[in-house]
């Protein structure tokens, strides 16, 4: 599979860019373990064009991370353009358009999945971004409005014909949110779409390897595009492309190399330090917080909740790496 000039292996697993979540510490270490291809923040153009510096830094990238994508979004022509030629000089390996995101504040205000709303002014800025830079663009979006509005498969067909070189479709509508679950049955008619020439890259729900398997081979999407399962456990992408990709892999608990629970909790630990480091210690604890309450190595521990309720409180590297290295030896002894 290819996207432009860039290609993947088999069964390629991509991290979805989510707002305070793929920062560029997070995104190193999915990449590390098993992450195809890896997204920043969403960016807003209004806020690229007018230098908003807590927006120009979500552009910083690195070799080590590529491909990455930096994804835009916002509601009018020209500051999109403007925008998508500001992220070109940042050097990304592809700019992503967000016509998916559901939130009150980004939606709300058309931008996002409001898009969804005012599908010409959509293909609009679409064939606008898409002339004004050098590099793929490529479109994130979602099955419709609502229920009532499900208008993904002409609309593949339409932003294919702006030029966009893929297309990632959540499995929901705007109206959903994240709420019930991901319907996989539309991406997959857009697949089996003898017009549609662009990977597909389909998103929702994807938490276990089952889960992707099941994308690839029931609905023929080109890649996977896993978001907030990854939440605590970059190492998802290993696990998964473990199972999918091993020769034995119809056999349970058969990915290679499992990371162990010692190696998880390090991983951990690295990702405090490098939002330390990257930040300072009082935000890099904050954006670590959100990881290690959703992390599922900290799941099912008797008697869990006092120290949870320590874990995020804690003001300073030294009190949370203590926490989390007790909560290690906890664990450690439960497996005796």
């Amino acid at each position: 599979m290819k996207i432009g000039n860039i290609e993947f292996g088999p069964n390629p697993l991509f991290l979805a860019p989510m707002e305070d979540v793929t920062d560029i510490g997070f995104r190193l270490l999915c990449k590390r373990y098993g992450a195809s291809m890896v997204y920043t923040e969403f960016v807003s153009a209004e806020a690229l064009i007018r230098d908003v510096q807590s927006t120009v830094r979500k552009l910083t990238i690195s070799d080590e991370e590529r491909p990455v994508g930096i994804q835009i979004y916002g509601r009018d022509v020209e500051a999109m353009v403007e925008a998508a030629k500001i992220v070109e000089q940042a050097g990304p390996d592809l700019i992503d358009i967000n016509f998916g995101c559901p939130v009150k504040k980004v939606a709300g205000k058309g931008a996002g999945a409001g898009m969804l709303q005012n599908i010409p002014l959509m293909l609009d800025i679409t064939r606008k971004v898409v002339d004004a830079v050098k590099l793929p663009v490529t479109v994130k979006t979602r099955l419709g409005w609502d229920s009532n509005n499900l208008i993904i498969t002409t609309l593949a067909e339409q932003l294919q014909d702006c030029g966009i070189k893929a297309l990632t479709i959540h499995g929901r509508t705007r109206a959903q949110m994240y709420t019930g679950d991901a319907d996989w049955s539309l991406i997959g008619e857009i697949k089996r779409n003898p017009r549609i020439n662009i990977p597909i890259i389909g998103n929702g729900d994807i938490k276990t390897a089952e889960d992707a398997r099941r994308a690839f081979d029931e609905y023929g999407v080109d890649a996977v595009m896993i978001g907030r399962a990854t939440f605590g456990q970059p190492w998802i992408f290993k696990e998964i492309g473990d199972a999918l990709n091993s020769p034995t892999s119809q056999l349970p608990n058969s990915p290679t190399h499992p990371l162990s629970l010692d190696d998880k909790i390090d991983i951990l630990l690295e990702q405090l330090k490098i939002n330390v480091d990257r930040i300072d210690e009082y935000r890099g604890i904050l954006h670590t917080r959100r990881h290690l309450a959703a992390s599922p190595i900290f799941k099912g521990i008797p008697d869990f909740r006092q120290t949870r309720i320590a874990m995020l409180r804690a003001e300073t590297m030294e009190e949370l790496t203590r926490i989390i290295e007790e909560v290690r030896v906890r664990l450690q002894s439960s497996q005796l």
